[in-house]
């Protein structure tokens, strides 16, 4: 049995300041920081036992480790003033040290990640070969035990190690929730990590040595000079993380190069793929023999574990989408060579060129530079939708017989049954594809997503799956996704293929809505305007972090221009909104589009809002004084269902509404209704045909506030915020 070395640190705090050589907070932390951390760690004065040096040789022989870590944010930059190199020479005068270093003090600026402290970070080295009594596993774990640091001095962290088998090392990676992290072969765009390197321990040593003798003494009696040498550097071996691989783009072209496309039906989507695929790894063997093993394992699967799926060469068709009237026909495949695949990307993309990719003469496979359509599949979003349906055998349907459709037809709770079944296994589908961002919803159906899209029945015929295994579905994500998404156990054969879905029209309700859900920490009886005040707060700083220093937060954001007058153009305010549903639990960022009907366009505001949702992604903390420390979750509005955003003859106050002037000769109750049917109109709402004031009170200050139920002729959508609070958590509705 395979062993691995799972080794879990913890930080005492939820910020990480250790910097690379670029001077920038890496996270993860690097496997080579950890190293050295060991060394330091198990050092004794200067010198290092014997047993524990042999271990850490061991370690360094090991291939580089896959890291879990919780996802990181960047924290609030600080300048820290510490004493430059000069302070020896002030000291040299007759300065006291206090003024010498006051003298040589320099602004070092840090900015730390923030993380969820309750997450650890797991190391995984596998490789690890065990025999009876394993004395240098003793050592390194011991070594783990007086770990006592972790990146800077200020970063405190303890640590534990195990030996276990590498089927339960990565099950404890698959359940960490974190960020998974793997090695990819060679060098690409990705995340570059030092790691340990043959020799690192020792040239650790040498370079301790080195900075406890690096000035010198030379020179004659008469006239001595002191030198400053140069500690050896460490020996550390640079390993890219999670590198994209290398993408080749095809076109099914019909008469050569330069030809016209030709398509093929969606619902050939396997069969295209399995004879593409067939035809290349034919090729291959036939030109280079020794690689045939190869060729089977991580082009066509066979023979290929657990462990060679990730670094498959996948197989992406690439229908025709974009516009709800198009066809929908297959026209281009992308194939995708992992930097761990040991085939040369080069080689693969040799062996699809020229391939027939239809039984008519002359229709080839040509590589194509580019294509903008595959970019319609790479891109992040929330939402994803499939274009093929995914295979589910776990959750497979009962065939109705069409001759006996009367005495076969299934009931609701049959139905409910397996479509419970399917969303299991879609989440089951999830894990398997290593998608680690939660998920919000998932939607199974029979029927295609798309106009032009085919039933999911339709892609059998030619597979091993049969109809009743295959599902089309809808996910929501709680953060975009990166494409291509592939799910499901058709997903080599082009099965599963996923499409994002998120809104790009401007009129669609779930365009610029931002939402986050309050997990935990809020307190009983918490103030909504408290609560949106904090998170107001929290999204200026936010997005004043991400711009240059000395920059000013824009309109957009503030709600001010820059001569501090309130931004609006005619009544019509154009800066984002910040809604608190505490009955739902929920705080909302809202886009002035989804406020105003009418007069504020998307394109005028797609720039800012996008900052602002960047600058918003990763907040899981909001400290909102009396109301608690806020623990949030990223959410996802389902606008069909959500009681703010779907259509409803009847609107009720959910945060108090406050009036935007004084009535003099009005009572309380007539000056609310004036005042709300004035901002109905002002925000391009009819007017209700009944306005019943539920409450109604005066601050201290006289403010005039009251709880609301507005009645109108027929239903109208959402969401509803009005009044002088609109944009600070007030005056917020919801349909009953």
């Amino acid at each position: 049995m395979r062993h691995a070395l799972l080794m879990t640190v913890r930080l005492h705090e939820g910020r990480y300041h250790g910097c690379d050589h670029r001077k920038t907070v890496e996270w993860p932390p690097a496997p080579a920081r950890l190293f050295q951390a060991l060394v330091a760690g198990a050092a004794r004065g200067a010198t290092i036992p014997a047993e524990t040096r042999a271990a850490l040789d061991r370690l360094e022989t090991l291939p580089p480790p896959i890291i879990a870590a919780p996802r990181g944010a960047p924290g609030q930059a600080f300048s820290n003033y510490v004493p430059n190199n000069d302070l020896d020479a002030e000291l040299s005068g007759t300065r006291r040290y206090e003024e010498a270093v006051a003298l040589t003090r320099v602004g070092k600026r840090m900015r730390p990640i923030l993380f969820d402290v309750r997450m650890p970070l797991l190391y995984c080295w596998r490789g690890w070969s065990t025999g009876g009594d394993d004395e240098q596993a003793s050592a390194l774990c011991a070594a783990a035990h007086r770990l006592y640091q972790l990146g800077r001095g200020v970063d405190m962290a303890w640590a534990e190690a195990e030996i276990l088998d590498e089927e339960e090392a990565e099950r404890r990676l698959s359940v960490h929730g974190g960020i998974l992290y793997r090695p990819s072969k060679g060098r690409g765009a990705g995340l570059d990590l030092p790691c340990p390197g043959s020799g690192l321990r020792r040239s650790l040593e040498d370079r301790f040595v080195g900075m406890r003798a690096r000035f010198r003494a030379s020179g004659a009696e008469h006239k001595k000079v002191r030198l400053f040498v140069q500690p050896p550097k460490p020996r550390l071996a640079n390993v890219t993380y999670d590198a994209r691989p290398r993408r080749f783009v095809f076109e099914v072209c019909a008469g050569g190069p330069g030809a016209r496309l030709f398509g093929r039906s969606l619902h050939e989507t396997a069969g295209f793929v399995s004879n593409s695929r067939d035809l290349a790894a034919e090729r291959l063997r036939a030109a280079i023999p020794n690689l045939t093993e190869q060729v089977d394992r991580y082009l066509v699967g066979r023979n290929a574990d657990d462990e060679d799926k990730k670094s498959r060469v996948r197989l992406v068709p690439i229908p025709s989408i974009g516009h709800e009237h198009v066809d929908m026909m297959i026209r281009r495949l992308a194939v995708y060579v992992p930097r761990t695949c040991p085939l040369a990307p080069d080689d693969v993309a040799w062996a699809f060129s020229q391939v027939a990719a239809h039984d008519a003469d002359g229709v080839m496979l040509q590589r194509v530079d580019d294509d903008r359509m595959v970019g319609r599949f790479e891109r992040k979003g929330r939402r994803w939708s499939s274009v093929t349906p995914l295979a589910l055998p776990t959750a497979r349907r009962r065939r109705i017989n069409p001759n006996r459709r009367a005495n076969d037809l299934k009931g609701a709770g049959e139905r409910a049954r397996e479509e419970a079944r399917a969303v299991a296994a879609v989440h089951h589908a999830l894990r398997h594809g290593e998608e680690r961002v939660p998920v919000v919803d998932v939607r199974v159906q029979r029927e295609p997503f798309d106009r032009n899209g085919a039933r999911a029945e339709d892609f059998a015929p030619g597979t091993r799956f049969s109809r009743g295994m295959l599902w089309h579905v809808a996910i929501t994500f709680v953060e975009p996704v990166a494409g291509p998404l592939l799910l499901g156990d058709g997903r080599f054969i082009g099965l599963g293929l996923m499409r994002p879905d998120d809104p790009t029209c401007p009129d669609d309700p779930r365009l610029g809505v931002l939402a986050f859900t309050i997990t935990d920490g809020l307190l009983g009886g918490a103030d909504p305007e408290i609560v949106a005040r904090a998170a107001r707060r929290a999204m200026m700083a936010r997005v004043q972090r991400g711009l240059p220093r000395g920059a000013k937060l824009p309109a957009y954001v503030s709600g001010h221009d820059p001569d501090g007058s309130p931004v609006g153009d005619g009544g019509a305010h154009r800066h984002v909104a910040v809604a608190v549903d505490l009955p739902r639990g929920r705080i909302l960022y809202v886009a002035p589009t989804r406020l105003q009907r009418g007069g504020v366009r998307w394109p005028e505001i797609a720039a800012n809002h996008g900052r602002t949702e960047r600058a918003l992604e990763g907040m899981d903390e909001l400290r909102a004084g009396a109301a608690g420390r806020l623990t949030l979750a990223p959410a996802v509005v389902d606008v069909e269902r959500d009681p703010l955003f779907t259509p409803a003859r009847i609107w009720e106050s959910v945060t108090p509404y406050r009036v935007t002037r004084h009535y003099r000769r009005l009572g309380d109750d007539d000056a609310l209704k004036a005042d709300l049917d004035s901002e109905l109109v002002r925000r391009g709402w009819p007017r209700p045909t009944v306005i019943d004031i539920l409450a109604a009170w005066r601050g201290p200050r006289g403010g005039l506030s009251g709880r609301v139920r507005l009645v109108f002729r027929t239903a109208q959508a959402g969401p509803l915020l009005l009044g002088r609070t609109a944009h600070k958590g007030g005056g917020l509705f919801a349909g009953r």
